[in-house]
């Protein structure tokens, strides 16, 4: 359903981001704040996400893409390793079912080398399975990093011009971009992070060049529907000029 002009601003032209990013951080922080073991954060972080995909499509978001596991998560203890893959393969279990029924398209962003053959197996399930669903896209990045991604593009246009397909004079920034993890989805117009920190994190380093950017004190666990439709009201209050001037000339 779209937004109703009760929750939302009544400006001529307002319109939902047709893209949503999150970087959904601040698991650990709200457990310790509770005295709680950090895994426990990470189990209401689930739970955000829940409440989140279910709030991005009833307000009419086209595709919302999550930073699920970055790839300089696998420094972190070995523990949190094992209850962060558990959470994402009981996720997958427990919801992939929902998910479908709710026209989700689930599609995963990130290195897949290297991952156990059961997580591979459940996320390419997950996009089989929800593949020709068109209500809303779920970008999961998982095993994800902006850096690595440019770099897995470049090499695969390097192949191009090693096959003899692809000459390098003919690599510019429109083409080199056909060759990231999902190039056929729009650059995101708004990205969140949660918890009050205000970096990138290496998170879709290409993608967000001209990205509207919304910080939230919020830790993870509690983002809710409230937290991004507040979001939504930055994203709307602010002109997007992609290095142009604004209407009125300023720059």
């Amino acid at each position: 359903m779209s937004i109703s002009e009760a929750t939302m601003p009544a400006a001529a032209g307002f319109e939902v981001p047709r893209h949503v990013a999150i970087i959904m951080d601040g698991n650990g922080r709200w457990a310790a704040a509770r005295g709680l073991p950090r895994g426990e954060g990470h189990r209401r972080g689930v739970e955000a996400l829940r409440r989140t995909v279910r709030a991005a499509g009833e307000l009419g978001v086209g595709i919302l893409t999550i930073f699920s596991f970055s790839a300089e998560n696998w420094s972190r203890p070995a523990s949190e390793i094992k209850d962060l893959m558990g959470l994402l393969r009981r996720f997958i279990r427990n919801d992939l079912a929902e998910l479908h029924r709710s026209g989700v398209c689930v599609r995963v962003i990130g290195e897949r080398k290297g991952l156990d053959p059961d997580v591979l197996r459940l996320l390419e399930e997950a996009e089989q399975l929800t593949q020709a669903n068109d209500r809303l896209t779920l970008v999961v990045a998982f095993n994800y990093g902006g850096r690595q991604e440019i770099a897995r593009a470049a090499r695969r246009a390097a192949a191009e011009v090693a096959a003899g397909r692809l000459k390098p004079e003919d690599i510019d920034e429109e083409k080199l971009a056909t060759f990231l993890d999902a190039p056929d989805l729009p650059a995101p117009d708004l990205l969140i992070r949660t918890s009050g920190e205000q970096r990138l994190s290496n998170f879709l380093l290409w993608q967000v060049a001209y990205s509207e950017l919304v910080f939230v004190p919020t830790f993870w666990p509690d983002f809710d529907r409230a937290t991004l439709e507040e979001a939504i009201h930055q994203y709307c209050r602010r002109e997007r000029r992609f290095g142009g001037l604004a209407a009125n000339g300023a720059s």
